[in-house]
């Protein structure tokens, strides 16, 4: 559902596209990707003779026969023909294939309605901070517990957000659509519900943000893609019903970069509140922003390759990418039917055990989306957790990270990535599926406003139908290799895994770790914890005695400062 960065994926695809060629090559097959180039051809008028087989052999690594093209010629031709049937059945982009990507294959699924507890490890109750701004900077935690004792209403504080989300889109360019009719309805229903001492939970009242490809009635949906600007569709996602039934209050709808590559949309490119000189990557750009600028309450944001963890990184958020089938995608705009995961972003690890704890668990809706048991606060004692860590030459004790998670009690173990089979090549299982969503956008020859995904597109149309079912079967090797190493751990800390694990599934949470310099200018650097399959529980844990540790993520972008100098040019 999101990529962080064009560039990687471009090389992936030109990766993918070599070594299924070799492959092609090597083995003698490639028929479909040969029926695909005369398929090309036929549609242009031509017919398809013996030497319409002879030129396209070159797509497929094949070389024939005349005996051989001549009866390939014959049964393309039929072939061509059911393409063409197929071409004319109309398939919306939430239409999936008749197939379910599972992270966890054998594994029994929990009882439907088997989702767990989820509260506040505390009371957080703290007065009303003095000044608009230390209260729009506020976590969730301590939100709800104003909220709560009505030292703050939640009519107040989507105001104060909306008003933020105003004065500050004009430097950071993270904002869609406004959706203040319905925020102003909700926060007044929120208030009346508290005060009849109907309350709902920790969201209750919380202004929150949803990246634009969450779709909402009564509000477009674009994609952040020019074509899709005035697109609206009249579905209301799962993860927003889910939000609304736990009385969050959505302020508005946050950019991404079109069809959710990197942060360059339609209405520019979203900038990252420590520095707005520079993007704030993406493509879950606008939640990261917004949320750093504490401009929102949380947001919501997807990935399908880094779109949660890279904008995190490069805005000082807490993000959280879910184990694959977490959490229902049902109304959301696919990139990749099994890679799309939807996860929180906010101020918090805590924060993220909330809002996850909202939106998780099946829905009848999206097919990957299951029931599992999530717990909050865990139980489980830290001194029992295994910590893979990979040893860089720097013994443990000059290393910060390393060091606190010790003085945390947690067991450190050092780990090496599974590389055998490689991961990049696997990569054409998302180009070759985001090509199949987006085909008509091919077909049709629009290229304006999608950033790099024309080239990506169009590329990925010349990759076998074998080949994509044979990275697959590789993707399953890959799966039993992560399986063996979290045998014998429990997390690890900082891979350099998002190609790996957004394959296999695996939930990662990221944080801020301190300041740098980069450029001249003050800015984030981050932390990640990778968990086992399902068990967010553990992870999160995890992070938060870490984030409690070290308290980095109470550090806030100079916004004002940015704000005044772009004022003063």
């Amino acid at each position: 559902m999101s990529l962080s960065d064009p560039e990687t994926i471009e090389n992936s695809v030109n990766e993918s596209r070599r070594c299924v060629l070799g492959v092609l090559a090597g083995l003698g097959i490639g028929s479909t990707v040969l029926h695909r180039a005369i398929a090309a051809q036929t549609r242009q008028g031509a017919t398809i003779t013996i030497e319409t087989i002879k030129q396209a052999e070159w797509i497929a690594g094949l070389e024939l026969s005349d005996e051989e093209r001549a009866t390939t010629a014959a049964t393309v031709a039929r072939a061509v023909h059911g393409y063409d049937e197929l071409r004319q059945v109309a398939l919306d982009n939430s239409v999936p294939p008749a197939i379910a990507f599972d992270p966890t294959p054998g594994q029994r699924p929990s009882p439907q309605g088997e989702r767990g507890t989820v509260k506040l490890s505390e009371s957080n109750a703290a007065p009303k901070p003095k000044t608009e701004e230390d209260l729009a900077f506020l976590p969730v935690t301590e939100l709800a517990a104003l909220v709560r004792s009505r030292q703050v209403t939640s009519l107040e504080l989507t105001k104060l957000y909306l008003a933020r989300l105003k004065r500050f889109d004009p430097l950071l360019k993270c904002v869609v659509t406004l959706t203040e009719e319905l925020a102003i309805q909700q926060a007044k229903r929120a208030d009346r519900e508290i005060a009849a001492g109907q309350y709902r939970g920790p969201l209750h009242g919380i202004p929150w943000g949803a990246k634009d490809l969450i779709s909402h009635p009564g509000y477009p949906t674009t994609w952040g893609a020019k074509p899709f600007e005035k697109q609206t569709i009249d579905t209301k996602a799962t993860v927003a019903q889910r939000l609304e039934d736990a009385g969050a209050v959505l302020v508005a709808k946050l950019t991404l970069g079109a069809l959710a590559m990197g942060d360059k949309w339609f209405g520019g490119m979203t900038r990252n509140p420590w520095n707005p000189k520079e993007g704030s990557s993406g493509s879950s750009a606008g939640p990261a922003s917004a949320t750093a600028a504490g401009l929102v309450g949380f947001s919501i944001g997807s990935e399908t390759r880094g779109s949660i963890v890279s904008p995190s990184r490069r805005c000082g958020t807490t993000g959280l990418r879910p184990t694959f089938g977490r959490v229902s995608r049902h109304g959301c705009m696919t990139l990749s039917w099994s890679m799309d995961k939807l996860g929180p972003i906010t101020r918090s690890v805590e924060d993220c055990a909330l809002v996850f704890g909202a939106i998780h668990g099946h829905d009848g809706l999206d097919p990957s989306a299951v029931d599992r048991p999530f717990d909050w606060p865990g139980r489980r004692n830290l001194s029992t957790l295994r910590i893979g860590y990979f040893e860089n030459g720097t013994p443990i004790d000059q290393r910060a990270d390393l060091k606190t998670l010790r003085d945390l009690g947690v067991k450190l173990k050092p780990i090496e990535l599974p590389s055998d089979p490689p991961a990049g090549p696997v990569g054409v299982i998302l180009t070759t599926e985001a090509a199949a969503v987006f085909d008509e956008l091919t077909r049709k020859g629009i290229t304006e406003g999608l950033n790099s995904w024309p080239r990506i597109f169009r590329a990925a149309q010349f990759v076998p139908a074998v080949e994509y079912l044979r990275a697959n079967r590789v993707r399953t090797l890959l799966m039993r290799k992560m399986a063996e190493l979290f045998h014998d751990i429990d997390a690890y800390v900082n891979g350099d895994d998002l190609g790996l694990t957004n394959l296999t599934g695996h939930p990662t949470v990221i944080l801020p770790d301190g300041l740098t310099q980069r450029g001249g200018v003050e800015v984030t650097t981050s932390i990640t914890f990778t968990g086992q399959l399902n068990d967010e529980t553990n992870l999160l844990s995890l992070a938060h005695a870490y984030q409690q540790a070290t308290g980095h993520h109470l550090r806030r972008p100079p916004v004002e400062k940015w704000l005044q100098a772009e004022g003063e040019k």
